[in-house]
């Protein structure tokens, strides 16, 4: 049976109905597969759960899609989809990728002879997109400025999808000590390759590897195998256990940081490679890191703390020991459920959060579903809003850990899409753009200022509204947007959602001593809440404590924290 996730099964479901619209083919077809995928994205139970089960008893999902994703689950192989796929050029699947996009836009595009990003991007550039049916010059660079962005981003996963597929390859290698390398080791936002060392041979790993790996293979001059995994590419490095250290070292770190180690290395007479350190041609036994650097007379530099934005400040960040971790977190801020565009119920939302087992008596929900200018995730007009925050009330009234809160539209003006009065009836307010993207950058700057500087925000959601390898964040000034949440004391959000990670850890790090951070899932379905690691992964990079983070606090701190802002505000 193939390594799948429930995650794999609603992509491999929505990509077959978007290829299907794209071939004008079967319009209840497509429709099915869509509804499917959204009945297995509300779910809790993994693919392998499911398809003990033979997929029965999950609503929209009939006899023949229950058959297809079984074969799914045996072959690794996706059949509508493969068919689907075989009708189209490689070139415009690869449109896909580009924002704002759809099946049916694609579709004109294909048939106007735009059928790579290569092309689009010519296209865009010589007038063709502009004057193909359907489009025009705002439209062509629009696209022109997403194509860049789609071509700039075309070799990277996102985070989660790194961290996913080497750990499944780490899981696959356990015997041989296998450990996440690399990007998702150290936390990136998005991740190139998924890698993995291991202590063994290459034979070793090559049999422990039949039927999950494509297309595995030596890398010349390398102790390393590569291929894919669902088109990831992944690396797996191999090492006797006394070079270990020296091939954890070469695989845990950016370019830049490889070759300044090497330079070191050669500068007192020794030779680093993947192979193993050696002085004077002689092997030196490093097991760990640790001995590497300690031969160099180097520290060793955490792996959080490798990229270049570090240099010079690594040591002055605090120990990895003391970093935010994921058992750190208490209060889930930011969630959605049936009240806008959420999958769950308040009260399944909080049971999940109080089974996530972080270690700490006091675990609470913090809702967050959309206000009344959120039409397209079913926002929730005032009279509504009265009546969620009634069930919340009711929900405490049972005892049960939760907290009324709202994800409150910032309107074009930079004010919020409920008045105070409405505000007040909350326990605490995340207020995040949702519209307008493209307003001139100095008035989304004012924008943004305006509603971090409201009496009654708590939390700036997702500042930048970047979408990883789909979109980049509005034109802005962020410094003067986090200068207005210093002043204010608003707490910024560290989007835990791996399609966000907004803040990026690089703000974060400029910042870390000026601001107070929130790391929220936003999450819209309760496995969602499991993203905090993400979040806490962008946290470590920028090097936060605990204490910097609001929700490592209780429920009674949290809303004492919550009564000192908005008195200190008058």
């Amino acid at each position: 049976m193939a390594d799948l996730t429930r995650k794999s099964l609603v992509h491999a479901l929505n990509s077959t109905a978007d290829l299907l619209d794209l071939l004008g083919e079967e319009a209840f077809r497509a429709q099915a597969y869509r509804s499917a995928a959204r009945s297995l994205e509300g779910l809790e139970a993994e693919a392998s759960e499911l398809a003990a089960k033979n997929f029965a008893g999950i609503p929209k999902v009939g006899k023949n899609i229950a058959a297809e994703l079984g074969a799914y689950m045996q072959s690794g192989t996706f059949g509508p989809l493969e068919d689907a796929a075989s009708q189209i050029p490689p070139g415009v699947l690869g449109l896909f990728r580009v924002r704002g996009l759809g099946p049916k836009k694609i579709r004109a595009l294909w048939d106007a002879g735009f059928d790579s990003l290569e092309r689009l991007r010519e296209g865009a550039q010589s007038g063709g997109v502009a004057g193909t049916k359907g489009f025009g010059a705002k439209s062509a660079a629009t696209i022109l400025e997403a194509v860049d962005f789609a071509l700039a981003s075309q070799e990277r996963q996102s985070l989660s999808t790194g961290l996913d597929v080497s750990g499944a390859l780490a899981a696959r290698l356990a015997d041989l000590d296998g450990r996440i390398a690399g990007d998702a080791r150290r936390g990136l936002d998005t991740v190139r390759v998924a890698r993995v060392t291991v202590t063994g041979t290459s034979e070793e790993v090559t049999a422990r590897l039949a039927g999950m790996v494509e297309d595995l293979a030596p890398v010349e001059k390398k102790p390393v195998l590569a291929g894919r995994v669902d088109g990831v590419p992944v690396e797996i490095a191999y090492a006797p256990a006394g070079t270990r250290g020296a091939l954890d070292l070469m695989m845990g770190g950016p370019a830049k940081y490889r070759e300044e180690l090497r330079a070191d290395a050669k500068a007192k007479g020794f030779d680093l490679s993947g192979r193993g350190l050696k002085k004077d041609g002689v092997l030196i036994p490093t097991p760990t890191e640790q001995d590497v650097t300690d031969a160099l007379g180097l520290s060793l530099r955490p792996a959080e703390y490798r990229e270049p934005e570090h240099d010079g400040i690594w040591q002055t960040l605090p120990p990895p020991e003391a970093l935010v971790t994921v058992g750190d977190l208490r209060g889930m801020l930011h969630t959605h459920s049936v009240w806008s565009d959420g999958a769950a119920t308040v009260r399944d939302m909080v049971g999940a959060t109080v089974g996530l087992g972080h270690g700490h008596n006091e675990h609470y929900l913090g809702t967050g579903d959309h206000s009344r200018a959120a039409h397209y995730a079913n926002g929730l007009s005032i009279e509504r809003l009265h009546a969620y925050i009634a069930e919340i009330r009711a929900l405490q009234a049972e005892g049960l850990p939760v907290l009324a809160g709202a994800e409150v539209d910032i309107l074009d003006d930079g004010s919020l899409d409920y008045p105070d009065d409405v505000l007040l009836e909350l326990d605490y307010v995340v207020a995040s753009v949702h519209s307008l993207f493209t307003l001139d950058p100095a008035r989304q700057t004012e924008r943004l200022v305006l509603a971090a500087s409201h009496p009654l925000i708590t939390i700036l959601g997702h500042p930048t509204g970047r979408l990883l390898l789909r979109r980049p964040g509005y034109a802005l000034d962020l410094e003067a947007v986090l200068a207005a949440c210093e002043a204010n004391g608003t707490v910024v959000e560290i989007n835990a959602n791996a399609a966000r990670l907004d803040l990026d850890w690089r703000d974060a790090l400029r910042w870390r001593e000026r601001l107070t951070f929130a790391i929220n899932t936003d999450a819209h379905v309760a496995s969602g809440l499991s993203d905090t690691r993400f979040g806490v992964a962008v946290a470590r990079k920028a090097g936060l404590r605990p204490d910097q983070i609001i929700n490592t606090l209780g429920q009674a701190e949290f809303l004492a924290f919550v009564a000192r802002q908005r008195a200190t505000r008058g």
